[in-house]
């Protein structure tokens, strides 16, 4: 078994490298911790990449110059044992104690002194260091600098919150299947447990625990009565005005909470369930599985129908289209250390054409809802003022809901504090 702190390393170490996410990297690393250390790993990586920014600048300041590139694996050491003396309750001398011994488990004894010399200063100067990076403002607002100010001039007003939102631990929301009991009364079972949970405000199927839990352990779950999803990704589902017999397509749908969902609303539907990764499918498949609904699953690339489409259109189609996650840091916080600028605007591209290639699909009167978990308006409404001018047949709803911000096309959800994710939404319908 590895210990915890050095698996920690060699998770973030190849994060710094570009080399995978959080989502890709930690169950694979899971399996070689003992299993009652797994919460802390997930701890400590999750943390550090959420805290990345303000660490990285403690450690620029530490470090007389900076370590070479094949040396990441020190890098994340030094974060990982900021991380533990500024934000958890782990005794300073067992995290730099521990955090050095892992120098030898990485074969790196040439770093012990490092680390160990770099935590102490630390442990010594925080209070100077901090007034140092004061004006730094990836510092302060604990972002990027190019994701601050991009966030800063496309919401002027929001930032702060945005930000503050975005620092977050983030909410755990259930989705429940009202065909098979009220929310109501699912709270009340939640409350006869001892189970402090509330209603989304904007879903009618969403209920918010105070505290995150197993969803396994939670009433219904294995029968499919309940599924974890956001509040602002259980909006889709009523948006798209489902009705019995529709035939829908559920376009880049890994890994298949929304093609639940579309079929909980409205079973008696032909559903079409498209994913370009064959590997993502197994996760539909196991989803629909649990809740009890099926679906017509095909791997495809959105931009090349012609490969996969049987030629018969769709009355609907749900576009959650490939985006920069910018809405969803708090659940994904290594977006921080992963994203860049240069892929906003690939992502951008990317997402005009799958709308291009995708529209030819729907019928005459049928409903194309376009979603992104970005806050990005060059990924949202720009893109679908766009392809509009392209379109002279499709015309953008304007959504008559409580929710968001309205914007030339569509509207915007920013994350918020205990509440729902970043999210963007436009009902586009064909003309007749």
């Amino acid at each position: 078994m590895i210990p915890v702190r050095a698996a920690a390393t060699q998770v973030l170490a190849q994060i710094l490298r570009q080399q995978g996410s959080l989502s890709s990297l930690l169950p694979a690393m899971s399996v070689k911790i003992a299993e009652q250390d797994r919460p802390l790993l997930q701890q400590l990586c999750f943390g550090v990449c959420r805290y990345y920014p303000q660490l990285q600048a403690y450690t620029s300041l530490l470090l007389d110059k900076p370590l070479r590139a094949k040396d990441s694996d020190v890098q994340a050491l030094l974060l990982l044992g900021l991380y533990q003396l500024i934000h958890t309750r782990i005794p300073d001398h067992a995290a730099i104690g521990e955090t050095v011994e892992v120098t030898r488990d990485i074969k790196k004894a040439w770093a012990t002194k490092l680390v160990n010399g770099v935590l102490r200063q630390f442990q010594r100067d925080q209070q100077t260091l901090g007034e140092k990076l004061a004006s730094d403002r990836a510092f302060s607002s604990n972002h990027p600098d190019w994701l601050e100010g991009m966030l800063r001039k496309s919401w002027p007003q929001q930032t702060d919150s945005l930000l503050a939102a975005n620092n977050e631990h983030p909410p755990f929301t259930l989705r429940l299947n009202t065909r098979h009991m009220s929310r109501d009364d699912y709270l009340a079972q939640l409350r006869a447990l001892d189970i402090a949970a509330g209603a989304t405000p904007f879903s009618p199927y969403g209920i918010t625990l105070v505290q995150a839990c197993d969803p396994r352990s939670l009433p219904g779950f294995a029968q499919g009565l309940i599924s974890v999803q956001d509040e602002a990704a259980q909006l889709s589902g009523d948006l798209l005005q489902l009705a019995p017999g529709l035939r829908v397509l559920d376009a880049c749908c890994a890994p298949g909470g929304k093609t639940g969902h579309l079929l909980e609303i409205e079973p008696r539907m032909k559903v079409t369930a498209m994913d370009v990764e064959e590997r993502r499918l197994q996760r539909v498949r196991d989803n629909l599985g649990r809740l009890g609904v099926t679906a017509d699953i095909r791997c495809g690339d959105g931009t090349r129908p012609e490969a996969w489409w049987d030629g018969e259109p769709y009355d609907r189609i749900l576009l959650d289209a490939p985006c920069s996650a910018t809405g969803i840091i708090r659940r994904h916080p290594d977006i921080k250390v992963l994203r860049t600028p240069e892929e906003i605007a690939r992502l951008a591209q990317l997402q005009g054409q799958l709308l291009d290639s995708l529209w030819p699909l729907l019928k005459p009167g049928g409903i194309l809802l376009y979603a992104t978990c970005s806050v990005m308006p060059r990924e949202n409404t720009r893109v679908v003022e766009a392809f509009i001018q392209r379109q002279p047949e499709a015309r953008c709803d304007t959504l008559d809901v409580p929710w968001g911000l309205l914007q030339p096309c569509g509207r915007q959800l920013l994350p918020q504090p205990e509440g729902h994710d970043g999210f963007y939404y436009a009902r586009l319908r064909k003309s007749l």
